[in-house]
Parts: C-alpha cells; structure tokens; sequence
C-alpha cells in the first residue's frame, strides 16, 4: 500500500496570524504552477502527514497542507493544559481555511479530506462551493450526534471489555449520560492535571480499541508515546465531538446542494466501526454530483482505497507534461 509518487519536502512553509492569538503553520508542496489542492487532516488534532504529500503527483499539483487550531506546529497548542479551546471550533477553521487561501493567492482549488477531514471539507465546500474545484473524501464523517453517540456509546456493543474500561474513565455519577460529553469536561473544564491526563489516556485507549482489528494497526498506537500529542488530540477530539462540530443536525446533508456541480469521489471502508458505511450512503443520497466508492477496509484505509484515492488526484489533475512520471 506505499504510495507511488517518491517523498518530498515542501518548497514553502509559514505561520499564518488567523486571530484570536493563533497561528496556523501551513506547507506547500509539488509544483508551484501545479493545480491547487488542500488536505484536510483528521482528528480533530491529527495534524498534517509528510507521507500525504505522495498521493499527489509532484509534477501536477500544488498541495497545500495546514496545521488546524490548536495541533502541530500550529500556536497556541492544546498539548498544553492552559490552552483555552473557545476559539477553536468549525466555523473558525472554515474561516481560516479561506485566509490561508487568499494569502497563497489560490482562486479554487481540490479538497482532499479524510475522517474528521471530511465533516471539515463538507462544510467548508457548503460555504465557499465557488472556491472548489473537486473533492476526495475518505473515511466519510458528519460528526453529527448520532454519529458521535455511535462512537462514544453504540459501538461498544463491538468491543465491550474495552468499553466498559472506557465508561468507567469518567466520574460514577456519569457512567449512564453521556460519556464524550463526560470526557469533554474531564479534559477541558476540570482543574487538576492528573485527572486531565489520564482521561487522555482513556480516552485514545478507546480510539485504539476501535481501530484495532484493522489490518497493520498497531496498539498502542506510537503517536499515544509523545504526551503532548496525545493531550492535544484527546481534548480537541472531545471537545469538538461534545458539539457535534457546531453544526445544525443534518446540516450537511441538507445544505449539500450547494455541491452540485462539484466532481466528488467518496471512498468508505465497509467494515468502519469508527464510523457505519450508511453514513457514506446518506451523504451519496443528498449528493448527487458525488460518486460513491465501497471497499473492503476499515476507517484507516486498505490498498483498495489507496488505488481509489490515487485514481482520483490522477483524474483531477492537468495533462502531464512531458517527462513526468511517478516514482519506484
């Protein structure tokens, strides 16, 4: 499943002053003439991946990646327990993702998104569909309540051992309301960092449990080593999912005419328990401009959404000139 493009490094990089006292780091890397494309990452605190960059031919686009609030390179970090997260929601990124744009002085470019990427991707499109050219969505995602009651609760009928530990991470008073709302409080509204870190532990515990029958994934997860990464996502995933993103029931799906026009290919694994495939189908439905690819994995991807996903950037980007090529 090793991407077909050779690795690369960015030819530009910065920090971006959005307001509110943060700072975005972003990258651009491939072709600086290239067709303009930006990658969502997931999470929400996933942060932007080097190995992203090879998914995209070098010789055809311009791939802008980006650190969301709060996580990466970007400033102020949640890893840090005195960040405050009152600023940092879905409408402030959709607003700093068009700052960004404008700053790199793009007029349209490609949304590639993935997991939370996706519920990012849907209502930034929703919002600026004249700013986009195309999209690619793996791993579809609305983080509406009942998406965020099934990861939270109803999926624990799947790993009950790992769900029960999880349910008895919060305070007993809890245990029978609702628990990402419980772990939203525990890592961003309690006072003592003890209980806070360890509820990161908790919960990313979890977020293993629910990828771990995926072919090559590794529990723990490495990236759970590095504390300040762990913190950052724990608080900014709660904090976002206790939400349900800030975004109306059904939002998406109800705005999603404001895509039509708009080439997409959505790719979902079957066998997803992070997120049920008739999510997928649900925003297929509403979308009809969007074609709806199924495959055999799970929300981390199989080489059969790898060959999809490549498929697409392929598909979108300009006729290659002569002499380019993909790399061994």
């Amino acid at each position: 499943m090793t991407p077909p493009y050779p690795p690369l490094e960015p030819y530009e990089t910065g920090m971006l002053d959005v307001g509110d006292g943060q700072s975005i780091y972003w990258e651009v890397s491939g072709n600086p003439d290239g067709k303009a494309a930006v990658a969502l990452h997931g999470g929400p605190g996933g942060g932007s991946r080097p190995g992203r960059r090879r998914w995209f031919d070098p010789a055809r686009y311009r791939l802008v990646q980006f650190d969301q609030r709060g996580c990466g390179r970007s400033t102020p970090h949640a890893g840090d327990l005195s960040t405050d997260l009152s600023t940092n929601t879905t409408h402030h990124l959709i607003a700093d993702i068009e700052r960004l744009r404008e700053h790199l002085g793009i007029e349209r470019w490609l949304v590639w998104g993935a997991s939370w990427g996706v519920t990012l991707g849907l209502a930034y499109a929703e919002r600026y569909p004249e700013r986009v050219s195309e999209m690619i969505l793996l791993s579809i995602t609305m983080t509406r309540r009942a998406d965020v009651r099934w990861f939270g609760h109803d999926v624990g009928r799947y790993f009950p051992e790992e769900w029960a530990r999880f349910r008895a991470g919060v305070p007993e008073a809890d245990r029978d309301g609702d628990l990402v709302a419980a772990y939203d409080r525990l890592l961003n509204g309690h006072h003592d960092p003890a209980i806070r870190l360890q509820a990161a532990r908790d919960w990313v515990a979890w977020e293993d449990a629910l990828l771990s029958l995926e072919e090559g994934y590794v529990t723990p997860n490495p990236c759970w080593s590095d504390e300040r990464y762990r913190v950052a996502f724990a608080r900014l995933v709660t904090h976002y999912f206790s939400h349900a993103a800030w975004l109306e029931e059904d939002e998406l799906l109800r705005n999603a005419s404001r895509l039509a026009g708009i080439p997409g290919v959505l790719i979902h694994g079957r066998l997803d328990l992070a997120g049920p495939a008739d999510v997928a189908w649900q925003l297929a439905q509403a979308w009809r401009g969007a074609e709806l690819h199924f495959v055999a994995g799970g929300h981390t991807g199989d080489a059969e959404m790898s060959r999809l996903q490549l498929e697409a950037t392929d598909r979108f980007a300009p006729p290659p000139k002569q002499g380019s090529g993909r790399g061994d």
